[in-house]
């Protein structure tokens, strides 16, 4: 644990982390790291725990506007979140990313409903005050520091709209904080995150494990945040 938290401290934190994923193919496969036979029960899952976040806070199944954090080449904006709302904005690093899922991976009406292409990292981005009834992060809060991450929490709950909710999907370690080296990032362990979600004066309204996955990775959880 105290190997990953100096790695987190360190400058080529983020730098380390933008050269891995410009060496990474724009596909499906990609973006999920050789495991594009999960993006199916990935994307049911969420679906279903997104609808019943939804509904508790509105009464309905679907919303109006929604962004994605580090959205690659927009496969949950394509498969999940252009399912449920009208229109989407994609934040991401890489604009290599952003022009595919533009020019090639969301096509025709999917492409036009998705009003915002932002190229930036998480640390950085500050999302439209008052803009989103859902900020979707997946796969990605372990590329920020636990400061900027606390920092991202703070920015988003002013980018929400009154029945607003974020909603997190993540891994999650056993117990400390394990250090990916390869593409610099940090996997937390739960008790970690619900910390840092109550430094950034965030509640739990909903919380579930995914199903489905193999035994031999990371437990993977969905968290509806206000």
């Amino acid at each position: 644990m105290a190997a990953a938290q100096k790695a987190m401290m360190k400058r080529e934190f983020y730098s380390d982390a933008e050269t891995y994923w410009k060496s990474v193919p724009a596909t499906p496969n990609g973006m999920l790291g050789g495991f594009a036979d999960l993006s199916t029960k990935d994307i049911s899952s969420s679906e279903r725990f997104l609808e019943k976040t939804l509904v508790q806070l509105t009464g309905k199944n679907r919303a109006h506007c929604a962004l994605d954090c580090g959205a690659g080449i927009g496969r949950v904006t394509k498969h999940l979140l252009l399912r449920k709302f009208d229109i989407v904005d994609m934040v991401e690093l890489n604009q290599k990313f952003l022009d595919q899922a533009r020019d090639e991976y969301l096509s025709g009406d999917k492409s036009q409903r998705v009003e915002k292409f932002i190229c930036c990292g998480l640390q950085d981005f500050i999302p439209d005050a008052n803009r989103y009834d859902v900020i979707w992060a997946q796969w990605v809060l372990g590329h920020l520091t636990d400061e900027h991450l606390m920092s991202f929490f703070t920015r988003c709950k002013a980018g929400l709209t009154e029945n607003g909710v974020i909603c997190v999907k993540e891994n999650i370690s056993q117990e400390g904080i394990d250090l990916d080296e390869e593409d610099s990032s940090v996997t937390r362990p739960e008790k970690v995150f619900l910390k840092l979600f109550r430094k950034s004066g965030l509640t739990v309204i909903r919380e579930e494990t995914q199903v489905g996955f193999p035994a031999d990775i990371y437990k993977v959880k969905m968290y509806a945040l206000k």
